[in-house]
């Protein structure tokens, strides 16, 4: 028999602040939901805008990290597979799918949400960063200057 595959990877913005609880035996979990944007086309041939929402969810120390990290509107990568949940509540059956996260990456910059912003204007946006550095790994925000292909080392 044939194996299934079940793996998302989804980008947007989170609709409200992180929710961090903890199950009874002590295992942290943090709900959030994500807008997704998108566009397309409709029978007059006149684009037209859509947003989905999507239910996250995280486990263990990820979901520490998306607790801290993240709020409202902040932008993200979620990577993990979609589970579907079903449960009994005043009497009906209610269902619904969400995605169980094994990897989310933080998109914004730290400044993006007014923590070590110093941001002095729409110019400074051409302006080279200053090189930021994260565990051991240097980091050059080079603005939107073009990028020398002759500089890569590989």
């Amino acid at each position: 028999m044939a194996r299934s595959l079940n793996q998302v990877t989804l980008m947007g913005n989170l609709t409200r602040d992180p929710e961090l609880r903890q199950t009874p035996n002590g295992q942290n979990v943090t709900s959030f939901s994500l807008a997704l944007n998108r566009s397309y086309k409709d029978a007059s041939g006149e684009w037209q805008e859509a947003t989905d929402y999507i239910d996250i969810v995280a486990w263990g120390p990820l979901a520490e990290r998306v607790n801290q990290y993240l709020n409202k509107g902040s932008r993200c990568l979620v990577q993990g597979r979609l589970q579907y949940s079903s449960w009994e509540q005043e009497g009906k059956k209610r269902s619904k799918v969400e995605v169980n996260a094994h990897d989310v990456t933080f998109l914004d910059s730290r400044g993006a949400s007014g923590e070590d912003s110093n941001d002095s204007g729409p110019s400074s946006a051409s302006k080279p960063q200053p090189t930021k550095k994260k565990d051991d790994v240097v980091i050059e925000d080079i603005g939107d200057q073009p990028i020398n292909l002759d500089d890569i080392p590989f």
